[in-house]
């Protein structure tokens, strides 16, 4: 789990200020940006024994509907609430609406950083 640190504020509201600079596990990296097209992976290492594999462009995604998986064609991104020009630019994040080959879903996971797409279907109102 990621140590996200003290506050900046206090209880009452004012600034507390930095005591030391941040150390290096504590750095942050560029966003993944995963895009929609030929599957493009990049492995990194983070803290600890530990790798994490990036999706740096994918166009498959694990979708489930009432306990049952299957695998579907990520056609392009409809909406992505993070950033309103992420869906012109065909970027997937957590939350983003896609639209795959089995109908319209929602991405439950994050693909910058487990490097697979999983969502589930979401109703056509």
């Amino acid at each position: 789990m990621q140590d996200q640190g003290r506050s900046k504020r206090k209880r009452t509201g004012g600034r507390r200020r930095r005591s030391h600079k941040k150390t290096r596990h504590q750095l942050g990296r560029q966003p993944a940006e995963t895009t929609v097209g030929e599957p493009r992976f990049q492995t990194i290492d983070s803290r600890g024994n530990d790798t994490k594999v990036r999706a740096l462009s994918t166009d498959v995604a694990q979708v489930a509907e009432d306990g049952d998986t299957t695998e579907a064609q990520i056609e392009n991104v409809i909406e992505n609430p993070a950033n309103v020009n992420y869906a012109r630019r065909n970027i997937i994040t957590k939350g983003a609406i896609i639209e795959t080959s089995e109908g319209t879903a929602r991405v439950t996971s994050r693909p910058g950083q487990t490097g697979q797409v999983n969502a589930v279907l979401v109703d056509e109102e």
